[in-house]
């Protein structure tokens, strides 16, 4: 690792290979947590390159434990997270909404590193039991039309650096690294990344799949559609940049969006808003989210009838409903 590291300090950048192995041996635990830490903190210092990324996500990928959903057309909505403004967790709501419109959702997530409450902090919270049992989600995905894969039960090394991600607390590449390494491989994706070099990035990379994608970004510096102001959209077909009443019916402001100063606030607001006692901007911000995610799927003819779809789900106690049978 000290050659890596003299490597790197000199401004010099991994080949896509050299990247893969390095991350398959933080896996194998063949690094002390110094030596991974200061490894992590190179890219905060300067940008990561597509290569690099590209070899962590192969390492990801190759040593994930798979999932078997076959027969199931699976949509994902997942945010970089990192984007420091410790909102509730929207878009793990929004895969609630999007599984009471019918729709079959594979949620990827993790505890949060650099927020209070993630995705996964939010789901122990509602007394959701983590597994990587193919069978036990194959029937969540049948029952509840959603299942939850916490990330480190399939992904080793995501294991190894998460108490090392927490104690740093600040965003790192592997906040890049979790939309891209879903092991359902869902057809559908909504990414919210924290900046334009990051959405920029994953356009390149999405590209090259033959997933159906939307990659939103806030302007003003949100990992999703925060309806704070204008968000910047990119799809498989172009780019275009929406207003906040266009996606939301109106504007709310970064009080109305906070995601509480513990686990257990957040999990409160969480269920409020699925209870439908959510308030209007809340409400708003997570119909909007729903809606584009839905609109992602290429299934419905504008993105109005998408937005009533979610605003159906939510009141008519459906996407309640899909958590109650979620966690039993």
């Amino acid at each position: 690792m000290k050659k890596i590291l003299n490597y790197l300090f000199e401004y010099k950048s991994l080949s896509r290979e050299q990247a893969k192995e390095i991350l398959i041996n933080i896996s194998n635990n063949l690094y002390n947590e110094s030596e991974i830490a200061a490894f992590i903190t190179v890219y905060l210092m300067r940008s990561i390159s597509i290569e690099e990324l590209e070899g962590f996500r192969d390492a990801l990928l190759q040593l994930c434990v798979p999932v078997d959903l076959a027969g199931t057309e699976l949509i994902d909505i997942v945010g970089t997270g990192g984007d420091g403004k410790n909102t509730f967790n929207i878009s793990t709501l929004s895969c609630f909404i999007v599984a009471g419109t019918g729709n079959k959702v594979a949620k990827h997530g993790n505890y949060g590193a650099t927020s209070i409450s993630g995705s996964s902090n939010v789901m122990e919270q509602m007394g959701y039991k983590f597994t990587n049992n193919n069978d036990q989600l194959k029937k969540e995905i049948a029952t509840a039309n959603i299942c939850f894969l916490h990330a480190p039960l399939f992904h080793p090394a995501l294991k190894v650096v998460g108490p090392i991600r927490k104690n740093l607390g600040v965003r790192t590449f592997f906040n890049m690294l979790g939309p891209m390494v879903n092991p359902a491989f869902p057809k559908h994706q909504l990414v919210g990344v924290y900046n334009l070099e990051m959405a920029r990035i994953y356009n390149y990379l999405l590209q090259q799949t033959d997933k159906n994608f939307t990659i939103i970004h806030s302007l003003d510096g949100y990992d999703e559609i925060s309806l704070t102001g204008d968000t910047k959209v990119i799809t498989n077909k172009g780019e275009k940049i929406l207003t906040a009443e266009y996606l939301g019916k109106r504007t709310v402001t970064a009080t109305d969006i906070y995601g509480g100063d513990t686990a257990e606030e957040a999990a409160q607001i969480f269920k409020n808003i699925l209870q439908g006692q959510g308030t209007w901007a809340q409400n708003a911000v997570v119909l909007a989210n729903s809606a584009m995610a839905l609109q992602c799927t290429g299934q419905y003819s504008s993105y109005d009838e998408c937005y009533q779809l979610a605003v159906e789900s939510l009141e008519s106690g459906r996407a309640l409903n899909s958590l109650k049978i979620l966690v039993g």
